[in-house]
């Protein structure tokens, strides 16, 4: 018959509390089962599942543990374990698990109180949380404008009605102004080898074919066509068709100042930097202009560029539009091959976009994100981050600040 002990150590964290605990385990010839600890503000928990079949005085083994951890100031619980209560965990191995991610300026307990609410009340169980930003300084409690926290949660189950919990979260993202995480976990979560980005709107602030037509005198009109595009109301195609018109006579000189003062999207230098030091390749899939495209290619260091090329003659843009446009469906063909290309499947591929011309990209990679999005492009895409800069994209991939900030 099995004697099974659940060991439960807290105290002020310090070396060696583990070695300790495990040196005495060794003497009485124990089995560990399972092993974790914790460490919130130097405070240490650990606990072990400990096999002590196969020794003599299980009484004197915890004795000597209890001993050698007054000895470190620590304090130990132990709580037996049934081999029936044992046979029912190892049972859930191998069941679904689902990673929810909670991001947002500032955690508060508010958040966490209704997110786990609502993940327990469609059937799922938490078995792990974790930080994933970095420390929170007391003194950006004032100033959330550029602050970032994530922290993410391991549940353990299926959900009960997974279209009722997206729904939850969603409503909770809008009341409680946070974004919402929900994957299911599998090897390709960490796995993930090229990330493809809109340009216009993702990775700049601003819509570039606006930026051109306020230079030409027909701002209003332009705008008015793109933000109908944006929102799915009219084909993109015929879209860029009307607003390339109004641009005809426009004077080539104007696109490097344009360029010049894009404005970069909160994060995504940190975001495209970080990728790169992992190894990962990037790409621009645009329905805007490759000059602007290779622009921040230069300065962001990104790998590929697709996108539409400015018909140009005699130092003027003709209006006219004579190369296959860059529209939602080609998005997607040019992701697909860029994933054949570099040999990955497209579990592999991340997406992110924010326009309704972007969702045949999203639906298709293995990680669709729609980025500070219009409500439509929201509502479609599986994942959405509004609240935080682009390089939140990082802790739906599921990496920390610190591993990236130290590689």
């Amino acid at each position: 018959m099995h004697q099974l002990k659940l060991i439960n150590i807290f105290g002020d964290d310090k070396p060696a509390i583990t070695s300790a605990v495990t040196a005495v385990l060794a003497r009485f010839n124990a089995n560990i089962l399972d092993i974790g600890q914790a460490v919130i503000h130097n405070q240490l928990s650990l606990g072990l599942l400990v096999d002590f079949t196969h020794s003599e005085s299980i009484d004197e083994a915890c004795a000597a543990i209890e001993l050698a951890m007054t000895e470190q100031t620590m304090r130990v619980r132990f709580n037996a374990i049934d081999e029936q209560s044992y046979h029912d965990w190892v049972a859930l191995q191998g069941k679904p698990r689902y990673i929810v991610t909670l991001l947002s300026r500032y955690i508060t307990a508010e958040q966490i109180a209704v997110l786990t609410d609502a993940v327990a009340q469609h059937g799922l169980n938490i078995d792990h949380i974790s930080r994933l930003s970095g420390r929170v300084a007391l003194t950006q409690t004032q100033d959330q404008s550029q602050t970032k926290a994530c922290v993410e949660f391991s549940a353990r189950g299926e959900p009960t009605d997974a279209l009722s919990l997206r729904r939850a979260f969603t409503d909770i993202a809008s009341n409680l102004n946070v974004d919402i995480g929900f994957q299911r976990d599998s090897m390709y979560r960490r796995t993930r080898r090229l990330v493809c980005f809109d340009m216009d709107s993702t990775l700049i602030e601003a819509e570039v074919i606006d930026e051109l037509a306020k230079a030409a005198g027909v701002g209003e009109q332009v705008s008015r066509i793109t933000e109908s595009a944006m929102r799915g109301d009219i084909d993109f195609k015929e879209s860029f068709i009307q607003r390339m018109a109004l641009l005809k006579g426009l004077d080539e000189s104007v696109l490097q100042n344009i360029a010049k003062q894009l404005p970069i999207t909160e994060g995504a230098e940190h975001l495209v930097s970080s990728l790169k030091k992992l190894g990962y390749k990037t790409a621009i899939l645009s329905g805007g202009f490759s000059y602007f495209g290779r622009y921040l290619q230069d300065k962001l260091g990104i790998d590929y560029v697709y996108a539409n090329e400015l018909d140009i003659k005699d130092g003027k843009v003709t209006g006219e539009v004579h190369t296959e446009i860059v529209d939602g469906e080609r998005k997607a063909y040019l992701l697909q091959q860029l994933a054949h290309q570099e040999d990955i499947s497209l579990e592999q591929v991340v997406a992110v976009g924010d326009g309704a011309n972007d969702l045949p990209m999203l639906s298709v990679a293995g990680l669709g994100i729609a980025f500070r999005a219009k409500p439509l492009v929201k509502a479609e895409a599986e994942q959405a981050i509004s609240t935080l800069g682009l390089d939140a994209v990082l802790y739906l991939m599921g990496f920390r600040d610190r591993e990236i900030e130290h590689g």
